[in-house]
């Protein structure tokens, strides 16, 4: 399906309105009324399959959503935010045999002892919590193959017990263990219940009698070796695969002798799941952290069929066909086989867990936009739309993996990418990124004349006239981190860790900016030749195209600055952790607008075809807000989601979430209006 470069009302309208229609379940509906377009891709750690339908399957992120497909994971839908919170990982989900719409999902959550289980009784749609298991970091859950309604759960405190099919648990671990905690692998034999399996961060365990006794199966095993998976083959119960930070090793007697299996490098050994082919049962499948590694011959050798970069959390082998092979990986996302492990290709159509923090569109094209996204390396950096927002591919070519923290478009037309490692530009011929040229000093009074001089004896000295530290600025190049990237007065700044920097031609040849005194800057905004440049504690203005600044004070009350805007006027707008102040006497006096109830503010941004501010803020809230600059007229949007920012793009809005990418207004949801001020 094509899409026109530039939509009209009615064109939008009806695919929004069309895409209501095919992304429900009214879940989404309900809770978020902006639709979710990508890009696709990001950190995907869990997957589960319908026992009755095999192209049925669940997804788990690590940012709360669960998906699920109804192709085999060509394809992904949106289910729920479990929890409705966006810290929880979902390592673990278990598809009920006798009722696949009862499900069961185990959360866990970064840096913290918190997480918990939840179950749906509506295929995923909706989640309630387990009171009894309320707050447990749930590292593994597994079913008993040959009791469906008896299930264990590892957490950080030990080793839990339900035997009427999630409903009760009861910790079957000895209370407040010194070696039987912090499970983070969890196995049930085929055949009994009662023999359970238990890794954990030290060394694994076993239990004949339902968690009664345990006792230690270390033989063999490297000590202090965190347990990551275990699993016992389906038919030979007696053999057990266990893999641990020293390596993957193999039981053929329950456990109680484990022998080391070799071939996998090292470096590679953080095997963080183990999976049989359940159709042929000497195939086994190891993920690490240092991609597949596949054994034909039950362990003797092993072969890696990804790259070495590739960090896998789970593995699906499909119990119909074991040539189709799906991952879950971080950065990304899902991959799919189609000739067992061999070769891969991405899969996540649907699926989006980015974190994006810039956007720029392109100013004679507004349907054209870049978004920046952190945490992704190679599976990151910029991705492109053509068609507004509602598609996206990824455009880093050249960008060396690196984290885009700032987005622009100078005035001769090119995109510059701002990183954690310096500039880079688009070379729109070959679609691949630059480095961006030389960084020369200027001096408050630089002209022209003075500029080429600098050049000249550059070029003779072989060096600077005024050199900058080679470790600020190793190879003549901006190396620090690049948080704004604005035009002002027909000029492209860069707001840097290294200073203040202003470019005409932002492939070749960047000019420090003198002036603002030396702060860690963060922000800056401008319109014609207002300049208003913010560290998280300082304000400083320039009204002269950046040639002179002088500190601002703060707005009394602003603790901290998230964001800072200037309008068409010369209004000057700051926000932070107590709201928006605005100030239209170059910083003399500051005010708040009455019915703008917006807190930790991330994103104050002049739309200057409709005269407005659009501003969004941290924290639970889900409102977006509009402030009209005319009659100050408030008006906002109930988007259902967190939003990092929102921008204009035609006759409707974008924002960006924090972990959930791009989503796009629906133009039949109209804002709300508040009275003005």
């Amino acid at each position: 399906m094509e899409f026109p470069l530039v939509f009209s009302r009615s064109t939008l309208q009806s695919f929004l309105l069309l895409i209501s229609i095919s992304l429900s379940p009214s879940s989404l509906l309900a809770t978020n009324q902006w639709f979710p377009f990508g890009p696709d891709g990001g950190d995907a750690r869990s997957l589960a399959a319908d026992p009755h339908d095999h192209t049925h399957l669940f997804l788990g992120a690590a940012n709360g959503w669960i998906y699920d497909s109804h192709n085999g994971g060509q394809s992904w839908k949106r289910l729920a935010r479990v929890g409705n919170r966006d810290d929880l990982v979902l390592d673990n989900i278990i598809v009920d045999p006798s009722d696949p719409k009862h499900i069961l999902a185990g959360t866990w959550v970064l840096g913290s002892s918190d997480g918990g289980l939840f179950i749906s009784t509506d295929g995923g749609v909706t989640w309630k919590p387990n009171p009894e298991m309320q707050h447990q970091s749930i590292r593994a859950l597994a079913l008993a193959p040959s009791d469906g309604k008896n299930l264990t759960a590892g957490t950080l405190k030990g080793v839990f017990r339900s035997v009427d099919n999630g409903e009760h648990w009861k910790l079957i671990s000895p209370e407040g263990s010194t070696e039987i905690h912090e499970v983070e692998s969890i196995a049930i034999d085929p055949s009994d219940p009662n023999i359970i399996y238990a890794g954990t961060w030290h060394l694994p365990w076993k239990s004949t009698d339902g968690g009664t006794t345990w006792h230690n199966i270390k033989q063999g095993i490297i000590e202090d070796s965190d347990v990551f998976s275990i699993i016992v083959d389906p038919k030979q119960p007696h053999t057990v695969y266990a893999s641990a930070c020293s390596g993957i090793y193999k039981s053929d007697n329950g456990g109680e002798k484990f022998t080391k299996i070799q071939g996998i490098p090292t470096t590679a050994r953080r095997t963080r799941v183990l999976m049989q082919d359940p159709e042929h049962l000497s195939t086994v499948y190891a993920g690490t952290t240092e991609g597949l590694f596949r054994t034909d011959d039950s362990g003797s050798m092993w072969v890696r069929t990804t790259r070495d970069d590739v960090i896998i959390n789970d593995v699906y082998v499909d119990p119909t066909d074991s040539k189709h092979v799906l991952m879950a990986t971080d950065r990304g996302g899902v991959v799919a086989s189609e000739d067992g492990g061999t070769s891969f290709s991405p899969s996540n159509a649907g699926f989006s867990s980015r974190q994006i923090v810039s956007f720029v569109s392109v100013s004679h094209r507004p349907s054209e936009l870049y978004t920046g996204v952190v945490n992704d390396k190679r599976w990151g950096g910029v991705f492109h739309s053509g068609d507004g927002g509602l598609t996206w591919a990824m455009q880093s070519d050249g960008l060396e993996g690196h984290d885009v923290f700032s987005l622009g478009e100078a005035p001769d037309g090119t995109i510059v990418a701002g990183t954690e490692h310096g500039i880079y530009v688009l070379d729109a011929a070959q679609q691949s990124w630059k480095r961006a040229g030389d960084l020369m000093p200027l001096t408050r009074n630089s002209s022209a004349k003075s500029v080429r001089a600098a050049r000249t004896a550059r070029s003779t000295a072989h060096k600077p006239e005024s050199p900058v530290p080679s470790s600020q600025a190793p190879s003549n190049q901006i190396d620090g981190a690049v948080t704004t990237l604005t035009v002002i007065a027909g000029q492209l700044y860069a707001v840097t860790t290294e200073g203040v920097f202003a470019t005409s031609t932002p492939g070749q040849r960047w000019n420090k900016v003198s002036g603002p005194t030396d702060e860690p800057w963060r922000y800056l905004a401008g319109f014609q030749s207002t300049a208003l440049l913010a560290s998280l504690k300082s304000l400083t203005l320039s009204v002269d195209s950046g040639k002179t600044w002088r500190m601002l004070p703060l707005p009394s009350g602003l603790t901290q600055i998230g964001a800072v805007a200037v309008d068409s006027a010369g209004g000057l707008w700051v926000g932070g952790r107590e709201g928006i102040f605005g100030s239209s006497d170059n910083g003399a006096s500051w005010t708040t607008m009455k019915n703008l109830y917006v807190s930790d503010v991330n994103s104050i941004f002049f739309d200057e075809p409709a005269n407005r501010l659009l501003i969004t803020g941290n924290g639970e809230a889900t409102l977006a807000f509009s402030l009209h600059l005319p009659d100050k007229t408030v008006k906002y949007w109930d988007t259902g989601w967190n939003l990092r920012f929102l921008r204009p793009v035609g006759d409707y809005l974008v924002g960006a979430t924090r972990y959930d990418g791009v989503v796009v207004q629906p133009r039949m949801m109209q804002s709300k209006e508040l009275a003005s001020h």
